[in-house]
């Protein structure tokens, strides 16, 4: 699973919000948008990669999710928020390397073999949102849930995993089999995350006293020692980058660029990112984990970055005039299912706090619709999504825009963007207005009606896009013809 993840802290955002956005890159798995209430929570969770069974705690909060359609492999709720108003995306898929699989070995499922019986593997992607946020009051309760876990049960592979709410956000890490490391994002910096290993600093003394900004794995220290992992040089800083991640030259095509474009768009003067003696390029393996931006971060802003493809670079696969296109891994590729900017506000009452900003299918040709999540279910547009193709849904309503742009993209991307200029423009009215009414009358109920106007809305503007793009992609069609071809 190769994903990409952005985090910006509250004095970092527009508004005071906490934000934490990923793209789940699955490759083409259909998704949906839910609610899960307590009653549909199961009470003893078995994963259907590793086996693994764990009973759960009783009492689950409510929760949003965006679950596989077709769970074959199991559900990859993706991401949510639950009453509490906590937020978790999980997982960004993270490199390591072999010292650290050498003394913390991943927790593999072991298949029965003759006389041998099944031995289940550790928990993964595919569980830890069912197995986390239902039982969390905060970001920092996320860590020690999931830090408890991954002692217990071991994982199969490395991820990151991102847990917010409206004071702080955390970014944990995991470290081979049963380890980890986490820390908390300054209120003034965003983080970017490109399927590396991605901490690049960490206090020890600080997580394993007061842990006020660091938490780890009661062991870290210990598995340091016993795998010889510490690579820091006498007087240095211990980087746990270079203790824990990967440094493969695939890195530098697939997961350096994303990181390089995105601190390149939120820090244009701050750093030299092109040319001679540019202080970062997109192959450098020192690009920060943090930067403090230039200035705030919108929820526009994030869905910019993550929709990206290197454009105003020569990376850009849409150029005609790019003369290394195709050459990285662009952050808005084509195989996204999922994205949600999880947006956790202060400036609101509680009940009205959580707004999920959904995207389905490719970033580069979607929109970003804004719901409230405090609800116990959402409407049929964006929960009712089968397996084969619909334009009664937004899932697949966006998967097909994207597919008829693409082709045609010098016709068609200003279709795509008045598209979702207008979804964004109106879903900000659209909540704004309700967030009014709602706080004016003390009637939270009308998060229903507030959800279902924004899913009407939506369900209008992308027909009206997909009409323009089909008519465009029409009128390009190869064996088209007329007397003045001639």
């Amino acid at each position: 699973m190769a994903c990409t993840t952005i985090l910006v802290g509250k004095k970092a955002s527009y508004d005071g919000s906490t934000l934490i956005a990923r793209n789940d890159d699955g490759g083409y798995d259909t998704k949906k948008l839910v609610v899960v209430k307590p009653k549909d929570q199961p009470k003893k969770y078995k994963s259907k990669i590793s086996h693994v069974e764990i009973t759960l705690p009783e009492n689950p909060m409510s929760y949003t999710a965006c679950p596989n359609v077709v769970p074959t492999q199991g559900t990859w709720a993706a991401c949510g928020i639950n009453a509490a108003n906590v937020a978790m995306t999980a997982t960004e898929t993270i490199t390591t390397n072999a010292r650290v699989l050498g003394a913390d070995p991943l927790v593999v499922l072991k298949p029965k073999d003759g006389k041998n019986k099944e031995v289940p593997g550790g928990i993964g992607e595919e569980d830890l949102v069912v197995l986390v946020l239902p039982y969390i009051k905060s970001a920092r309760e996320g860590v020690i849930r999931l830090g408890k876990l991954l002692k217990e049960y071991g994982t199969y592979e490395c991820n990151g995993i991102a847990f917010s709410d409206k004071d702080e956000i955390w970014w944990l890490e995991t470290i081979g089999g049963h380890n980890f490391i986490a820390r908390k994002v300054k209120d003034d910096e965003y983080v970017v995350m490109p399927n590396q290993f991605g901490l690049d600093r960490f206090d020890f003394e600080d997580a394993y006293g007061e842990q006020k900004e660091n938490m780890c794995s009661e062991g870290l220290k210990d598995l340091i020692k016993r795998g010889h992992l510490d690579l820091t040089m006498e007087n240095g800083k211990f980087n746990p980058r270079d203790a824990f991640g990967s440094h493969d030259d695939s890195d530098h095509v697939y997961n350096t660029p994303r990181a390089w474009y995105m601190g390149r768009y939120f820090n244009p003067t701050t750093y030299k990112w092109d040319g001679e003696n540019a202080d970062f390029t997109p192959e450098s393996d020192n690009i920060p984990w943090s930067f403090v931006p230039e200035k705030k971060i919108t929820v526009e802003d994030v869905k910019y970055i993550l929709s990206s493809y290197y454009q105003g670079t020569q990376y850009n696969p849409y150029s005609s005039t790019a003369t290394e296109k195709g050459k990285y891994r662009p952050i808005g590729i084509s195989r996204t299912d999922v994205m949600a900017i999880l947006q956790i506000r202060d400036y609101v009452p509680s009940e009205i706090a959580a707004v999920e900003w959904i995207c389905f299918a490719s970033n580069a040709f979607n929109s970003a619709l804004p719901v409230y999540t405090n609800t116990d279910s959402f409407p049929a547009y964006l929960s009712d999504v089968k397996a084969s193709v619909s334009t009664e849904n937004l899932y697949w309503s966006e998967r097909l825009l994207g597919a008829l742009a693409d082709p045609h993209y010098g016709s068609a991307i200003q279709l795509v963007e008045r598209y979702q200029k207008a979804v964004a423009a109106q879903g900000h009215r659209i909540i704004q207005e309700y967030d009014e009414k709602m706080i004016e009358s003390g009637n939270f109920e009308l998060i229903k009606e507030a959800n279902k106007e924004l899913a009407s809305m939506a369900k209008n503007e992308t027909e009206k896009a997909l009409n323009n793009l089909l008519k465009n992609a029409c009128a390009h069609m190869k064996n088209g013809y007329s007397r003045a071809d001639n």
